[in-house]
């Protein structure tokens, strides 16, 4: 397994601990928005070969507390069940980052024990990702990864960066009934630098403003435990 980069620290990916983050290569998606668009594209810039990697984590194990895996997107990856058993006989809490597209993977994560936390995007209603995100993808598949998510009972938080025209407060609306009850939802904002499709940006008018990012959080917070704007 090569790797497609690790960021050795972070305070801010793992809520509430140090952890380093571990980048898996290719996506199925095309946001326009992505921050990561050569690994979405499944390209390795910055390759870390796996011996690497877990002499890394023995190494730093008095200083972190655990290990985000993130892409892309790491549950098309075979390889991602072992990833995390080694990670986890290394001692680590785990972090799980995906876009909801498999969720046999996800079920065997939690069935075996191997994530802690799970980050699940969910870039608008689920009908409005043939459009948008994947043209042959299924809704049905985002929605029972958030069922699964929901009744795992593992900490958990779904995500949506809010831009035009996917994310609207009917969209909020929608997205909210699907994820009713969970435990964090952070409404972020786009940041149109660096990303996998700059034509949708010079195109599109894509903005959402603060005030509208309040009314998100205002819907939102009726239906989740906690929602953040980020």
């Amino acid at each position: 397994m090569i790797f497609g980069g690790l960021q050795k620290n972070s305070l801010i990916d793992y809520p509430g601990r140090i952890s380093c983050v571990l980048f898996f290569p290719g996506c199925n998606f095309r946001c326009p928005y992505c921050h990561n668009p050569e690994l979405a594209r499944g390209q390795v810039v910055e390759a870390w070969p796996e011996d690497v990697v877990w002499d890394f984590l023995r190494q730093r194990k008095t200083f972190l507390e655990g290990v985000v895996i993130t892409g892309g997107e790491p549950c098309l990856h075979p390889e991602v069940m072992e990833v995390c058993r080694k990670i986890r006989a290394t001692g680590y809490a785990i972090k799980m980052d995906t876009n909801g597209s498999r969720p046999d993977v996800l079920e065997r994560l939690i069935d075996e024990n191997l994530v802690d936390y799970v980050a699940m995007d969910v870039k608008t209603t689920p009908e409005n990702y043939l459009r948008f995100i994947q043209k042959d993808g299924q809704p049905e598949v985002i929605k029972t990864s958030i069922r699964l998510i929901l009744t795992s009972g593992i900490a958990h938080e779904f995500r949506t960066t809010c831009i035009r025209p996917l994310v609207t407060e009917a969209v909020v609306e929608g997205i909210c009934e699907l994820i009713a009850g969970a435990d964090r939802y952070a409404l972020q904002r786009c940041r149109p630098s660096h990303v996998l499709d700059p034509a949708f940006f010079e195109k599109t008018d894509w903005d959402v403003t603060e005030n509208e990012l309040q009314r998100f959080q205002r819907i939102a917070e009726k239906r989740v435990k906690e929602c953040i704007v980020r």
